[in-house]
């Protein structure tokens, strides 16, 4: 069962990172100016991949970085190879699932479906989010409790 606290923990682990993959959706919207309807798609999920991780990237760093502060330590080589391994366990066949299928897909019909650009890139996030989300969590929770994170 789902509770709050729960809850509030992913909230908190995805919000700025999500605040800013929607910025960089709705301004890569615009590449529909310039390109056909599945080169906007796969446009935007890039620009929207990027923000996302490069936000995801940074906060974990600075986590890190804040805590090896407070023991006196240096942040490693190897504590940066540890998080590279754990944000790939926890974002890895999802973010790929995401990119090469669910994204560029919701991205490109739900447009077409709804008849209007802005509204159906949104609808497109949010359908290709909940799948995202789903098995990201998923993972999250199994590294929690395998002590990765």
């Amino acid at each position: 069962m789902l509770s709050k606290v729960q809850f509030k923990e992913w909230f908190d682990r995805y919000k700025y990172a999500e605040l800013a993959a929607t910025s960089a959706a709705l301004l890569g919207s615009q590449f529909s100016l310039f390109f056909n309807g599945l080169t906007t798609a796969y446009l935007i999920t890039f620009t929207e991949y990027l923000a996302f991780y490069g936000v995801i990237i940074t906060m974990v760093y600075l986590q890190l970085s804040k805590k090896n502060e407070a023991i006196a330590q240096q942040t490693s080589l190897t504590d940066l190879l540890q998080i590279v391994k754990n944000l790939l366990l926890e974002f890895g066949y999802p973010a790929l699932l995401d990119i090469a299928f669910v994204r560029p897909f919701c991205m490109y019909w739900l447009p077409i479906a709804t008849g209007n650009a802005v509204t159906g890139i949104m609808a497109g996030k949010i359908c290709a989010d909940v799948v995202f989300y789903f098995l990201t969590i998923v993972n999250y929770e199994w590294m929690k409790r395998n002590n990765h994170y």
